[in-house]
């Protein structure tokens, strides 16, 4: 049998194995695969690899792919199962297509299996771009929809991982976008281990993710990427951690030229892999050579980050026998297939929030519908379908195209773009609100009209992709964009119903809408299927059941200065007003009633969980899912808490009249509080239950028209410390 290298032996372990491989490389070999692009190391047999792929919503930047609706969309449909469904055909796509451009010679950036996602940052400040990237506001369903995600991507084999994920930015990253090179997020102790950690923690500790990315910011001064406290002494100190760190792109540079903790490229390329960072997104890394030479980094330090990378890709079957890894048979033809395409759909479906329906405007009556009047600057536009870090789906079905599909044959469509999605007219050559008569002439001419509004990623996303003039990808308020909201007012002025369609990846303010409009839909940005699952709902082939998995303020002067990071008085946990739709709210086309909790004990020790039944009943005339939310109240506690807080969602389907039990655990750490060091303690006292169709505030009471109904439990004993 002939002799093969030990990174080459199947039977060893991958650590084993990489240790190996790199004992075998130079120095400059070793830094050369610490770079995101990595070149390939011919004589160890080692191919070349690009680790940037991306896949937030469908395998991204890499051609044709399945669409599915941008994360915040996919927050909304409250339903952990169908989100890790969603990551599975990801995965199975990413597979298909890399080993396509591998037979093909094709090693180029995004074609990896190494996928820069889920964006697990809590979305605090709806004005930042980059909130439709994320899960939405609360730690707990971010949690719970990071970890389904990430399973979803990275598969069940004991040995392999189909594809590596990983879980961005750590940490504190939510704008503002135009400073993030060089700016500095001041977070308290509290605030940290309350809210900006919990995910990340159990992307770690639950879903053991491959990866985790730094962000640009420094977070009480250490940048983030370099940062001993989040790297080292945090991420895989305190959580256990064994996978790779990556920079996010370019932010190594930021160090000495943004956040002026050193002075030149060599001291912040060392600084960041003494830190733990493995990898770097961008070239700064090639800086270590010299850094090295000068002492401020060790081959050890250099060996084990290499190490780390190389245990990666031998995990994803990178250096093994092809007909041993489960995952390389996954052949090219399930890349966009139907199958796929159609629980894009479904996800789409189940995102969208009916937030308001005036005397059950909705559905609309197929038959009874002679003419409709599709208006507005998203009504027929791709982009608005697809978010940011989208791939490229093979077919795209705006609103307008859903609605033409799905209307009875004899229905007439008039069409009318109204406005420009920003600007005041279409033309330059125009006078302003020159598109606004043929808007009104449309709405006159119908028996409804669908207004389609909102943003795309052109007005809000990241730094340098999003395109807008106003706040590098950040909103510089919550405010419909240039005569969309003149649009909808003089559409409204005709008397024809009128139906407005929210395509945007942020809350909006749309208070003047909320006050006159017979019903308004929150659709994201929906997907390559947005379009049928809008037209569908419009016309009752289902029933919403979409949650808002964010906040939506009557004005950003509600809320305090974007940079300060404070959760006071942001989100549902901690927000002071009333907004104008609540997290965890949406409308059905059926109704529920839910019976008073059932606790398993209104008196438990310290350290012990308490059971959960409640039993919710459809009592409408058709089927529909709803989503069943817990949330906790610490009625006695000794520092600042939440108002309430998440501790449990089930998605349920029951036909009409149909009642069922659903139970739910609450664990010691979720009557926990963090005090003001960061110490997780559970403290005696009484706690309020609620379970229901949304949260307990009085605008949902207001909006849904039920209270949310509740018990009380009681916690003995002495002050207990629980692991954070």
């Amino acid at each position: 049998m002939t002799n093969i290298p030990d990174y080459r032996n199947e039977r060893l372990t991958f650590e084993d194995r990489a240790r190996d491989l790199v004992s075998r490389m130079t120095m400059e070999e070793k830094i050369s695969q610490m770079q995101h692009e990595a070149p390939a190391i011919d004589r160890l047999g080692v191919p070349s690899y690009n680790w940037w792929s991306e896949a937030l919503h469908g395998v991204a930047r890499a051609g044709v792919s399945t669409m599915f609706p941008q994360a915040i969309g996919m927050a909304a449909t409250f339903d952990a199962e169908l989100i890790g469904k969603t990551a599975e055909i990801i995965s199975t796509e990413g597979r298909a297509k890399y080993h396509e451009f591998q037979r093909k010679g094709d090693h180029d950036i995004f074609k990896g299996l190494t996928f820069w996602s889920p964006t697990i940052n809590i979305d605090r400040d709806p004005r930042w771009g980059r909130g439709q990237e994320t899960y939405g506001e609360d730690p707990y369903l971010t949690a719970r929809l990071g970890v389904a995600y990430i399973r979803g991507i990275q598969g069940d084999d004991p040995k392999y991982m189909k594809a590596a994920a990983c879980a961005k930015h750590f940490a504190g990253h939510s704008g503002p976008e135009s400073e993030r090179h060089k700016f500095n997020a001041e977070i308290s102790e509290k605030d940290l281990w309350e809210t900006y950690f919990p995910a990340f923690e159990a992307a770690v500790r639950e879903a053991n993710v491959a990866g985790v990315m730094g962000a640009y910011n420094r977070l009480n001064g250490e940048p983030c990427c370099g940062s001993k406290t989040l790297l080292t002494d945090i991420l895989r100190g305190e959580w256990g951690f064994n996978g790779y760190v990556t920079s996010d792109c370019w932010a190594i540079r930021d160090f000495n030229e943004g956040h002026k903790v050193t002075e030149s490229i060599e001291q912040s390329s060392c600084l960041a892999v003494k830190s733990g960072c493995d990898l770097n997104c961008g070239c700064a890394f090639a800086s270590l050579v010299k850094g090295y030479r000068a002492g401020l980094v060790t081959e050890q330090e250099i060996d084990r980050a290499v190490c780390r990378l190389m245990v990666i890709r031998m995990r994803l079957g990178l250096f093994d026998e092809p007909e041993h890894v489960p995952y390389t048979s996954i052949p090219y033809e399930k890349n966009d297939c139907s199958e796929h395409r159609s629980l894009a759909l479904e996800v789409s479906e189940k995102s969208l929030v009916l937030l308001r329906n005036r005397n059950s405007l909705l559905p609309l009556k197929k038959k009874k519908i002679r003419s409709i009047a599709v208006i507005g600057p998203n009504a027929d536009s791709r982009k608005a379908l697809k978010g940011n870090y989208e791939g490229t789906a093979s077919e795209y079905v705006t609103v307008l195209g859903g609605i033409r599909e799905a209307a009875d044959p004899s229905t007439r469509i008039y069409y009318a773009e109204g406005c420009h999605l920003y600007k005041n007219s279409m033309n330059h050559l125009s006078q302003k609100n020159d598109r606004l008569a043929e808007a009104v002439a449309a709405a006159e001419r119908a028996d409804v009209a669908i207004v389609c509004l909102g943003l795309n990623a052109d007005l809000e996303g990241e730094e340098g992709d999003a395109s807008n003039d106003f706040a590098a990808g950040d909103k510089m308020n919550l405010q419909l964009p240039g005569n969309q909201e003149r649009l909808l007012e003089e559409v409204q002025k005709t008397g024809t119903p009128t139906v407005a369609v929210l395509l945007s990846g942020s809350a909006l303010a749309v208070t003047w809408a909320d006050e006159h409009v017979d019903a308004i839909i929150q659709a994201w940005y929906p997907g390559g299927q947005g379009g049928r699952a809008v037209a569908s709902l419009l016309f009752g082939d289902y029933s919403p059941s979409g949650r808002l998995p964010v906040t939506f303020y009557r004005s950003d002067r509600d809320l305090p200065d974007f940079r300060d990071y404070s959760m006071e008085n942001r989100t549902y946990r901690f927000f002071h007003g009333v907004p104008l739709y609540p997290f965890g709210y949406g409308l059905s086309y059926t109704g529920f009633d839910y019976s008073k909790p059932v606790l398993s004990s209104t008196c438990v020790s310290a350290g012990d969980a308490v059971q959960v039944r409640v039993e919710v009943q459809n009592t409408g005339t058709r089927e529909s899912d709803e989503i069943v939310q817990t949330y906790l109240q610490d009625l006695d506690a000794s520092v600042r808490v939440p108002n309430y807080q998440l501790v449990g969602f089930q998605r349920v389907h029951l036909r009409a009249g149909e009642t069922t039990e659903v139970c739910f655990t609450i664990s010691a750490r979720q009557m926990a509080l963090i005090d003001e060091n960061g110490t997780c303690v559970l403290e005696p006292g009484t706690f309020r239950v609620y379970a229901g169709g949304s949260q307990p505030d009085g605008r949902s009471v207001e909006l849904t028209g039920k209270a949310v109904p509740s018990a009380c439990f009681t916690v003995t004993g002495s002050p207990l410390k629980l692991q954070r």
